[in-house]
């Protein structure tokens, strides 16, 4: 059985969704990788790191897709690149189905079978394969390293013979696992951090990480049980946007990481709050790509606006850190793969009553298969 992987065609995406260490784990399993010529550049892998790896290069997404039965990506598959896809192939992507209503439509017409990793269910079992958490994490890493760059000051308290540079202070709004990370290498580089989140349970994650909690805790935030935060009142948004005005204020480094799965990023931080900031604070904005949560993110730009703040409002964060990002993400469709392998008949089994398949499977046999995306009776 033969395996692709395609260089993605999607502007200012550099990761590539295998590595020679896992291209050498799928080929014990049996089957024939073939990689499309310079999908790995960006992410530090050539042509000759895969080829030693025993894939197989093939000149373009045609001659990759070739007979294969299975194709790893890290994002759905353009229109062009679906028209040369075999009926029947297995899609394994981040496919981000929430936010293209054409997409899942489009795979059943097409009749690929489609997995979509993002809709994973976040249970114990499928930790090894959340590409959401794996991408998310360093999204949270290189949020403070672009802020550190950016921040015009310095992060530690720097005692000189010359005076004192005192540390920056961070505020991160989200404390889901890129919120976490950012806390914990914002604290690594020796700012004074805190961190607000809208689910209870998150205080104790701040704090272990030795910031500074700062929330609303109310009935509303206490019914915030899951691992993602889910869409909150306007009465619970205006408790937290007073609260979030003076913290704003008085940090200097503000990283937004608060998202809602499948749906428009909420504004948190607004147009009023980025005013009164101080000249030469710096916003990150994670959330960019969902509208984001600063009023004032220009989505996929880095802008100043007149009092002197600097929004960093990036597109795609993973692929800022791509060959890590790479590494993890290959990880994550290996780990997913060989879940659900056959070894007795070389081939991937799908079980349709297996809870991840429930949650993953977007399309199969040329229908949408999935609860969430069939169209309306």
């Amino acid at each position: 059985m033969r395996l692709a992987v395609l260089k993605e065609r999607r502007a200012g995406e550099a990761r590539v969704a295998a590595s020679p260490d896992t291209v050498k784990k799928l080929i014990g399993l049996g089957l024939t990788v073939a990689i499309e010529a310079g999908a790995g550049v960006q992410s530090a892998i050539s042509d000759e790191d895969f080829a030693a790896a025993g894939a197989e290069i093939a000149a373009d997404a045609a001659a990759a897709l070739k007979g294969a039965a299975i194709l790893f990506a890290v994002n759905a598959p353009e229109e062009s690149v679906r028209a040369v896809i075999a009926p029947g192939t297995l899609l394994i992507a981040t496919l981000g189905a929430a936010s293209d209503s054409a997409l899942a439509p489009a795979l059943a017409a097409a009749k690929i079978d489609a997995v979509g990793l993002e809709l994973l269910p976040r249970i114990t079992r499928a930790q090894s394969m959340d590409v959401l958490s794996s991408q998310a994490n360093l999204a949270g890493y290189r949020a403070v390293i672009e802020a550190a760059y950016a921040f015009p000051r310095g992060f530690p308290l720097m005692m000189t013979a010359a005076g004192t540079v005192p540390p920056a202070r961070v505020f991160v709004i989200g404390a889901g696992v890129a919120g976490l990370q950012a806390i914990a290498t914002a604290r690594r580089l020796g700012g004074i951090v805190s961190g607000t989140d809208v689910r209870p349970a998150a205080k104790e994650e701040i704090r272990s990480l030795g910031a500074t909690y700062i929330g609303v805790d109310d009935e509303e935030s206490a019914k915030q049980t899951g691992p993602y935060a889910g869409q909150m009142s306007d009465e619970f948004r205006a408790k937290q946007a007073a609260l979030m005005t003076s913290t704003v204020a008085k940090n200097d480094i503000v990283i937004c990481t608060a998202l809602v799965q499948g749906r428009k990023a909420p504004v948190i931080v607004t147009s009023e709050m980025v005013a009164g900031m101080k000249s030469g604070s710096i916003i990150v904005d994670l959330a960019s790509e969902a509208g984001g949560n600063c009023a004032d993110t220009v989505p996929g730009e880095v802008i100043t606006t007149p009092n002197g703040v600097t929004i960093i409002g990036h597109r795609n964060w993973p692929a800022r850190i791509a060959v890590a990002a790479s590494q993890l993400y290959a990880r994550n469709l290996l780990t997913f793969l060989t879940t659900f392998w056959d070894k007795d008949a070389k081939a991937p089994n799908l079980k349709p009553d297996d809870d991840l398949i429930k949650g993953a499977l977007l399309t199969r046999g040329g229908e949408i298969v999935h609860p969430n995306f069939k169209p309306a009776a």
